[in-house]
């Protein structure tokens, strides 16, 4: 996690996931990762397609032209932020993530990341801890900070709406992880 708290030290929203690989060495684990976080799975566009529905059906109705993004939200939203080799990799996005369209600010890499200062800002890491045994335990961390109370006023509801589900998500994305770097 050291490659996150370079990243995002200070967070207002966070969750960590965790899913324990038996036989699984944490090169094998590592090496799973951006497969497993790529690999489509139709449980989760179902739930994102559902989170955009309603900016899909306002734009369907002329109301609204930039209420969603034109490809929906995915793993390809993301910027690959860094990596330690064999331990971590870090993701991230900002933007105004309770708006239809997600408010997404392209970021480039990391030093463009760690400048926006003013707006709220979302790290997704996954490491791969050792165990002493036959093994290794996958663990993801999503951390979002906000750089206003306005922001972390509008931000909080939606955390609250989507938690949830985007726990289902983490776990799913653990699991395809695991089924990634299984040999």
């Amino acid at each position: 996690m050291e490659l996150m708290d370079r990243l995002l030290p200070e967070w207002h929203f966070g969750e960590r996931h965790t899913l324990r690989l038996d036989g699984v060495t944490t090169k094998q684990a590592f090496a799973g990762i951006v497969p497993g976080l790529s690999a489509e799975d139709p449980w989760i566009q179902r739930a994102i397609a559902l989170r955009e529905m309603p900016g899909r059906l306002l734009r369907r109705l002329g109301m609204s032209g930039n209420a969603l993004p034109r490809k929906a939200f995915g793993f390809h939203s993301f910027t690959l932020l860094g990596q330690t080799p064999g331990r971590e990799v870090a993701f991230g996005l900002a933007g105004r993530f309770w708006q239809l369209d997600y408010g997404l600010i392209p970021v480039a890499d990391a030093l463009a990341f760690r400048a926006l200062v003013d707006q709220p800002r979302l790290v997704l890491n996954v490491c791969v801890e050792p165990r002493n045994d036959a093994g290794c335990t996958l663990v993801t961390h999503t951390r979002v900070h906000c750089a206003t109370e306005a922001q972390r006023q509008r931000f909080a509801p939606y955390w609250y709406a989507i938690r949830p589900v985007s726990g289902l998500i983490r776990q799913r994305l653990l699991r395809r992880i695991a089924q990634a770097a299984t040999p």
